[in-house]
């Protein structure tokens, strides 16, 4: 089957941004939204909205959860339209269905426009227990699976340079179902208009115990265990209404270049990621790991002050290094000899809550290599674990109370043309069951000040928590 992909204009979309669109599709399972803010640290320039995915991909536990639209079963291999298998990790899987559905489509036209159809979806941080030596001690703590990836076969692209809305898609019928709903939007508001808290936040560790984990953690340093560990508190808070407001109130704030809303069954996730993990574009790849934080001051003057403390802070130059080499060894080995470099270390980017050190690390993919075994190969990010990798990993499950989820996982796609890009799910909250979630943390090194990172922490969140709790009598505070 060869199925060709059709690239049209939308100008009824052309004045709107794909947010305010996105109002027509938020309260659809498995509808996404992968949102720039239109911030210029990442380029800015495209959105993407897909809704309806012709097959559905969903790691529970050990099984494997698949389902495809009745023309699309073949990708499957299967007779039925829905099975489960046992799993221990999803990559392989969608790796093969991936490429089956690319090898049916045939692209008529060349285009600068990502994506245009293909895998899209999230990896939770807790799948490196299927990855690596990482003991799952709680394997059913919460209800959201542990990756959902869709294969699209249709999206809306916002071109935020031109000002220009595109649809690409395989099936005529369906893409204009998509336009019409989409353009809906421009007729009538949400129906879900109220987000309140219910209670208010908590952390899962106590000062105290967050000071005399840290203990731990430099003890697991000094002995030589590890360089840098990467160590994470949790809050939650309950609450009623609708999650798209509550994202919608936290993309404004935040504006993070990577951000992303994502509607399951039973659980939603948004994300205000600052942090690149993978990009894939024509061969070409790119992380950008952030490592070294200092908060945000109403004065200007105070303000500059503190970002060029961070530039030229010896022990977050450091640290940054370490992550940096430990994601140059991730990319080694999927990407040519002597093809990864390091064309900007230490630089600064600047977000509402905090600044950050950021770097940039780029390398040709091998002919042999795909984006998928990319991403399997590096997961998770070496910027939210610490170095050696495994190790680390093994210590942040040992002294942190409760799992990840889908803090420090990766929301993305791979697309038909073998194009990536990933976020890291920091600044990122989880809600199910009528609970949100939402973790902060920081690296951790011979040198770190305890009582600063803790404070870093929550700086990390100063843009979240109290913005989520605005609709409490009491604001948000941590005891």
């Amino acid at each position: 089957m060869s199925v060709p992909l059709h690239i049209i204009d939308v100008p009824a979309l052309d004045s709107m941004s794909a947010a305010s669109v996105f109002e027509a599709f938020q309260e659809q399972p498995w509808a996404i939204l992968l949102d720039t803010c239109n911030n210029q640290l990442s380029d800015g320039r495209y959105d993407i909205i897909v809704y309806s995915p012709v097959v559905k991909l969903v790691q529970e536990s050990t099984l494997l959860v698949e389902s495809a639209e009745q023309s699309w079963k073949a990708l499957l291999n299967k007779d039925g339209a829905s099975s489960k298998t046992e799993a221990s990790c999803p990559f392989e899987r969608i790796s093969e269905i991936h490429q089956r559905f690319c090898d049916s489509v045939q692209i008529q036209e060349e285009t600068t426009l990502p994506f245009l159809c293909g895998a899209l979806g999230f990896f939770n941080y807790d799948l490196n227990t299927r990855l690596a030596d990482i003991p799952d001690a709680k394997p059913k703590q919460y209800s959201t699976p542990d990756s959902c990836v869709g294969i699209y076969d249709q999206s809306l692209i916002f071109d935020n340079k031109l000002n220009k809305v595109s649809c690409c898609y395989l099936d005529e019928t369906r893409a204009t179902e998509m336009i019409r709903l989409a353009t809906q939007r421009l007729k009538k508001q949400a129906s879900s208009t109220q987000f309140a808290l219910s209670s208010e936040w908590t952390s899962n560790l106590s000062v105290d115990d967050y000071q005399k984990n840290l203990s731990k953690v430099d003890d697991y340093l000094h002995s030589g265990d590890c360089y840098q560990i990467n160590f994470a508190q949790r809050f939650n808070a309950s609450y009623t209404g609708s999650e798209w407001l509550a994202y919608k109130r936290l993309r404004e704030v935040n504006k993070a270049p990577f951000s992303a809303f994502i509607r399951l069954e039973d659980a939603c996730i948004m994300s205000v990621s600052p942090e690149r993990f993978l990009q894939v574009k024509s061969g070409q790849v790119e992380t950008k790991p952030i490592k070294g934080t200092r908060k945000r001051a109403k004065d200007e003057f105070e303000d500059k002050k503190l970002s060029e403390e961070l530039l030229h802070s010896e022990k977050d130059r450091a640290e940054n290094l370490m992550i940096v080499d430990l994601l140059r060894n991730d990319l080694s080995k999927h990407c040519l000899p002597h093809s990864v470099k390091v064309p900007a270390l230490f630089a600064l980017e600047s977000y509402p809550a905090v600044h950050h050190m950021v770097s940039t690390v780029l390398g040709e993919l091998k002919p042999d290599a795909t984006p998928l075994t990319l991403l399997k190969g590096a997961f998770p990010g070496g910027s939210i674990t610490g170095a050696p990798k495994i190790r680390a990993m093994q210590i942040i499950q040992e002294l942190e109370p409760d799992k990840r989820s889908i803090y420090c996982g990766s929301i993305g796609y791979i697309g038909v043309r073998q194009d990536m890009d990933t976020n890291i799910c920091i600044r990122t909250v989880l809600a199910e069951n009528n609970n949100l979630y939402c973790w902060a943390g920081g690296g951790i090194v011979l040198d770190s000040d305890i009582s600063a990172e803790y404070q870093e922490s929550l700086d990390k969140v100063a843009k979240i928590l109290p913005v989520l709790a605005e609709s409490l009598e009491v604001p948000f505070t941590h005891e």
